[in-house]
């Protein structure tokens, strides 16, 4: 068997996601994930992670659960750019940061408000050193990200276009895969 894993080979491309407009409202987007979820579970659909296309049909990111709910709240984009020091700082710091911009005081009180107001725009997911990988990158780079950063899935970009999305749920059977080829033994402990 073929050991060597490539993020060509284990990428999914784009067109086998369903996408939607980033000028969607925030509650076409929750109907979107559903349906996408609901036709996943169901075996019908091939994904359950919802790509956001702007005007000219060009894939600019994606949409997760976790997006929908950063989205209710405004002030996370205060902090945005703190992402990777929280994750790596100290609890009181986090708790600070809560505190000073009232995070979560108040999300869902005006939820339906929301819910005809926030665009997918807002809540999208976009490319980032740290959340995607070139096409032609060595699988190691991958794998590097998937643990440091713990996201499920990475884009795949060529040259400035996002070519697909390479999940670890896939990138995971194939290590499985390839384990299970060397024809191991369980112990008998």
């Amino acid at each position: 068997m073929d050991t060597t894993l490539t993020i060509r080979e284990l990428m999914r491309p784009v067109d086998q996601f369903p996408r939607i407009s980033d000028q969607a409202y925030f509650y076409e987007v929750m109907l979107a994930l559903e349906k996408a979820n609901e036709e996943f579970l169901a075996g019908s659909g091939k994904q359950r992670i919802l790509l956001v296309e702007d005007q000219s049909g060009a894939v600019v990111g994606k949409i997760s659960p976790k997006d929908v709910v950063r989205g209710l709240e405004p002030q996370y984009d205060k902090i945005d750019s703190f992402k990777d020091d929280i994750r790596y700082g100290l609890p009181q710091i986090v708790e600070s940061m809560k505190r000073d911009y009232m995070l979560w005081q108040e999300p869902l009180s005006d939820l339906c408000h929301k819910a005809g107001e926030i665009k997918a725009e807002r809540l999208v997911s976009k490319p980032g050193a740290l959340h995607s990988v070139k096409l032609t990158d060595r699988m190691d780079s991958a794998f590097h990200l998937f643990v440091t950063t713990g996201h499920d899935s990475l884009f795949v970009m060529e040259e400035e276009n996002i070519t697909g999305l390479l999940r670890f749920s896939d990138v995971y059977t194939a290590i499985c895969k390839v384990v299970q080829s060397c024809g191991l033994k369980p112990s008998k402990a």
